[in-house]
């Protein structure tokens, strides 16, 4: 398993960050060769299941997810915080996606995330987070437009 962190300090409020951020169908627009479908019908929640196909043709594979811990800002909640777990027969691992007020205005976010690719041995764990936290952190700058 490979661990990585992308982390910004954006000027909008948590609860827009939050939106944006788990906005599911938005992420497969960001990340190539990626789109995204939610199974479950809304609104998001603890429970929530989508699935990301990731590649072209035979050479794709879904990354199905769950959301298992849904704390959203708000009510009195100055931060956030949405756990996912990948449950794929080639990604498995977990994410963490936190916002949460930044001093002076705005918010920081923090996207973590382990995977495990199959096939994958570990000596390349190091190049996949490289890799991991270029993409995710492209995606998120691109969800919340900074």
């Amino acid at each position: 398993m490979t661990l990585f962190r992308v982390e910004r300090t954006v000027p909008l409020a948590p609860e827009e960050a939050w939106l944006r951020l788990t906005d599911w169908p938005a992420h497969g627009c960001q990340v190539p060769l990626t789109r995204t479908r939610v199974l479950t019908p809304g609104p998001a929640r603890a429970g929530t299941r989508f699935t990301a196909r990731t590649g072209i043709g035979r050479l794709a594979f879904d990354d199905p997810m769950e959301v298992v811990r849904w704390e959203p800002p708000g009510a009195g909640r100055p931060g956030g915080l949405c756990e996912l777990e990948k449950s794929g027969r080639v990604v498995r691992g977990w994410a963490i996606i936190e916002v949460a007020e930044a001093a002076g205005g705005g918010c920081r976010v923090a996207w973590t995330e382990e995977l495990a690719v199959r096939g994958l041995p570990r000596v390349f764990d190091p190049v996949l987070a490289r890799a991991g936290q270029a993409l995710f952190g492209r995606a998120v700058d691109r969800l919340l437009h900074v």
